[in-house]
Formats: C-alpha cells, sequence, structure tokens
C-alpha cells in the first residue's frame, strides 16, 4: 500500500512560489509576471481495517501582475479579484468594530 503522505509530499513539491507567481511572459516588448492567492489543503485517514483514504484540493484568486517597461517595475492589481477577497474582510471588520462600540456604550 502506497505511503499516502510520501505521495502528497511529492504532487505538493510544486507549490508555494511557483503557484503564487506564474511564469513570466513577453507581450509586446512589455514583461508580465501574473500573482495569485493560493490556498491548499490535504487531508487522510483510515478506519480500524485498515481501509485508507485521503484526498486535498486548492484555490487561487488572481491578484494582478508585475509589469515592466524598461527600467519601470511596478504592480498593477486586478481590481475584481481584490474586491472579492476585500469585501468579507471588510464586513467581519465592520462587525467587530460595531460590537466593540456597543460594548463600550455598556
Amino acid at each position: 500500500m502506497p505511503n499516502i503522505a510520501l505521495d502528497l509530499g511529492k504532487q505538493s513539491a510544486d507549490f508555494g512560489v511557483t503557484s503564487v507567481y506564474g511564469e513570466q511572459q513577453d507581450v509586446d516588448g512589455v514583461r508580465l509576471v501574473p500573482v495569485a492567492l493560493t490556498w491548499t489543503a490535504f487531508g487522510g485517514g483510515s478506519d480500524e481495517a485498515g481501509n485508507g483514504g485521503g484526498g486535498g484540493g486548492g484555490y487561487a484568486v488572481p491578484l494582478g501582475a508585475y509589469i515592466r517597461r524598461g527600467d519601470d517595475l511596478r504592480f498593477e492589481p486586478n481590481v475584481v479579484s481584490l474586491l472579492a477577497v476585500g469585501i468579507p474582510f471588510v464586513w467581519v471588520a465592520g462587525r467587530a468594530l460595531s460590537r466593540v462600540i456597543r460594548a463600550l456604550k455598556k
């Protein structure tokens, strides 16, 4: 029976920096390096009879790209993705702030 942890370790070798920063692309003399926010998770287990299983998954949100034109290097965000990531954060922060204010009034 193969060792699930070793198999997952071999498959996840490309995760990390290579999954966050994409391959450099050259478009009309402009160099682009895409940037993403990624999540990965793995799990596994077995029962008393020795039957085991495992799995994993991942998710990526494109945040933008580093763009180089001549000597100028800058990050240009993907506005739609930043809003999708930022809206839940703003909601949670607003909710927490309202509870703090309500507690201070008492």
